[in-house]
């Protein structure tokens, strides 16, 4: 990991420092209270590293994915990039693309009318350059807030991370503002990407409050293609029964379930780990914002430029929709068991969305999370 430390661009505390420095090359804020480190790029907003700070490797490792290939900001983006991260569509994001990032104010391909604007997957958030507006640190913690304007879409968008002095919970707040003056549609949902080392095929471990689902309509993936689930039941390409909690394992395949979240919750959570290692991490998410959680997996099987069939990664993407099918196929959809795949914003309106990132220490044969329970600000997580 090439990761180096720039300058200091806020007061330091013990225990809690907000710092501005690189990460992968790529210019990141810093935020570390002695226990956890979080990386958050100005290019995309990703949040690209959430690490517990442990002389133990295999507590050290950063759950995040991180490509094998070099990423830039997508703002600076030219036509010479196009041979390292393709033609398509996705090119923009792609070459940006890193751990956790915000799909806004759509979630999947774009239009055909609007793939001819030149826009691309995923929305205009995650491929805007955000901006520093202010900064606080205390005897409390440090916490950044960051906002971008997305112009081509008309939007505002604004987070607000907070780090507290100790503990290993992340809290962060995004607005979403209509800078339009009539209601729209639109879909809103975190996108946490997850690689290796944490992430192995057949070994890493999904737990989650979520309840039915369906798998994607698609070709060559690892399970049944539009088929029910029953979490933490699914059904192989074979018609067998599978396991939905660990990656699936067969390879030059992928696979993506749309998971409908325990409407009787007032938070949702998710929570992921690899067995061979000792660190878990975990969202919590209010129900109201979280209807759905989705889990995309990919084993190189995705052959174009940048991906070469090299990708491993598991993402679970949580949200006010069910499939990467763009907001109007999602209009189109409506909903899926009864629930809708999309929301609207008021002209001038605002909505705002609060979760929570967490790392946990685990021991060895740790079998898995039952439930995650927020008290306060604070996580319990409950063992199977």
């Amino acid at each position: 990991m090439r990761y180096a430390l720039l300058f200091l661009a806020a007061a330091m505390l013990p225990g809690a420092t907000l710092s501005v420095g690189s990460f992968e090359g790529r210019h990141a804020w810093i935020l570390e209270n002695g226990e956890m480190r979080v990386s958050v790029l100005r290019g995309g907003g990703h949040i690209a590293e959430v690490r517990l700070l442990s002389e133990d490797p295999k507590k050290a490792v950063n759950p995040m994915r991180v490509p094998h290939y070099r990423t830039i900001d997508p703002s600076t983006y030219e036509p010479r990039h196009d041979a390292v991260y393709g033609t398509s569509p996705s090119r923009w994001l792609m070459s940006g693309y890193m751990g956790h990032l915000v799909c806004f104010p759509n979630y999947g391909p774009a239009s055909a009318e609007e793939e001819k604007l030149g826009f691309g997957n995923h929305g205009e958030a995650p491929v805007a350059d955000w901006r520093q507006v202010a900064e606080r640190v205390s005897g409390e913690g440090v916490q950044l807030t960051l906002e971008t304007r997305l112009e081509r879409t008309g939007y505002r968008m604004r987070r607000v991370l907070t780090l507290p002095k100790t503990g290993r919970v992340l809290t962060v707040t995004e607005t979403i503002e209509n800078l339009q003056t009539f209601d729209r549609p639109y879909q809103w949902m975190q996108h946490a990407t997850f690689g290796p080392p944490f992430v192995e095929p057949g070994k890493t471990v999904l737990d989650a409050s979520v309840t039915e689902g369906q798998t994607r309509e698609r070709a060559g993936g690892s399970l049944a293609s539009g088929s029910a689930a029953m979490w933490p039941q699914g059904k192989a390409v074979d018609g067998r029964q599978v396991d939905l909690r660990a990656m699936q394992p067969m390879e030059r395949a992928g696979t993506y379930v749309a998971l409908r979240t325990d409407a009787r919750r007032r938070e949702q959570f998710f929570t992921m780990f690899h067995p061979g290692l000792k660190v878990l991490i975990g969202y919590v998410t209010p129900t109201e914002m979280t209807p759905w959680i989705a889990d995309w997996q990919e084993n190189k099987g995705n052959a174009p430029a940048p991906w070469e069939n090299k990708v491993i990664a598991r993402g679970i993407e949580f949200g006010n929709t069910a499939f990467d099918e763009g907001i109007k196929k999602a209009v189109e959809r409506g909903s899926l068991f009864g629930v809708p795949t999309y929301s609207w914003i008021a002209g001038r309106g605002k909505r705002e969305w609060t979760y929570r990132i967490f790392l946990e220490e685990i021991p060895e044969g740790f079998g898995g999370v039952k439930d995650v329970v927020l008290e306060g600000d604070r996580v319990r997580v409950v063992p199977r």
